[in-house]
């Protein structure tokens, strides 16, 4: 079975339109998987057919229709995908085009983006930014379970400062989740530590990296090393900084402060 992705926007919005189309595809025996609306204006559709053929007349044909205008008639990939399910686009970075924005209200379409992202194999490096408290850990952990993989995190703040040296045999799993907090990891200055890292790095799996911008400081990597780079915020307009941590970093210095105490998730 072939599947594809279209999507149209609507020019008149007249009575019957969307039963049209779905007459036609039944005509031409190609299924609709999902329909919704992903855009004012605009609506997308999953389509499952056994030979190219169908969907290669469907296309010709629907390009003749006046009241609509195809926008999109491809192979789906999988913003197209999630698009459908929850009815809008993801944000992408114009000028980066491997980053994509999300804030706290849209944590379900983030889990999500991020559970299949984890559900595809070998190596991925996927970073994510945001300020204390944003979601960040909690959605990495939620879509681990939703793509049932199982997380183990090298390093965190999610309970209690966690800095791993070694894993044991059983933890070297390529089908695992490998949780790695950039800051961190920068500040614990273990070469233990340090050489774990670059192992896990290594490995045909998925690693997931918190303030990546900070993890890259330090280390042989780099932000084009990155597959996906997730900016969660709590609010459209609001700015990603590392303030908090530099303050936290000098109070501790002078054994005043933990220096992650104020980046849990």
């Amino acid at each position: 079975m072939k599947e594809w992705y279209l999507e149209y926007e609507i020019l008149v919005n007249r009575p019957g339109l969307l039963g049209d189309i779905s007459s036609l595809l039944g005509m031409l025996r190609v299924n609709i998987v999902t329909i919704n609306g992903v855009d004012q204006g605009r609506r997308g559709m999953l389509l499952r057919a056994e030979s190219d053929v169908a969907l290669k007349r469907f296309e010709q044909i629907v390009t003749t229709i006046e009241t609509i205008s195809v926008t999109k008639f491809r192979e789906p990939k999988l913003r197209d995908i999630l698009a459908v399910r929850h009815g809008r686009y993801i944000q992408r970075d114009v000028d980066d085009r491997k980053t994509f924005r999300f804030i706290r209200d849209e944590l379900g379409l983030l889990v999500d983006f991020m559970s299949e992202i984890f559900k595809q194999e070998g190596h991925k490096m996927v970073g994510i930014r945001g300020m204390p408290r944003v979601g960040k850990t909690e959605s990495i952990v939620a879509a681990s379970v939703s793509s049932n993989k199982k997380w183990i995190f090298i390093s965190s703040t999610m309970i209690k400062q966690t800095i791993r040296t070694k894993l044991t045999s059983s933890e070297f799993k390529e089908n695992n989740i490998y949780i790695l907090d950039g800051a961190v990891t920068q500040r614990a200055g273990n070469e233990q530590h340090a050489q774990l890292v670059r192992e896990i790095v290594r490995m045909p799996s998925i690693k997931v990296i918190e303030h990546p911008d900070i993890f890259v400081q330090q280390t042989e990597y780099s932000i084009e090393d990155f597959d996906y780079i997730i900016e969660l915020r709590h609010h459209p307009d609001e700015k990603i900084t590392y303030e908090i941590l530099e303050k936290n970093n000098f109070m501790a210095e002078a054994g005043k402060a933990d220096p992650f105490g104020d980046f849990g998730f």
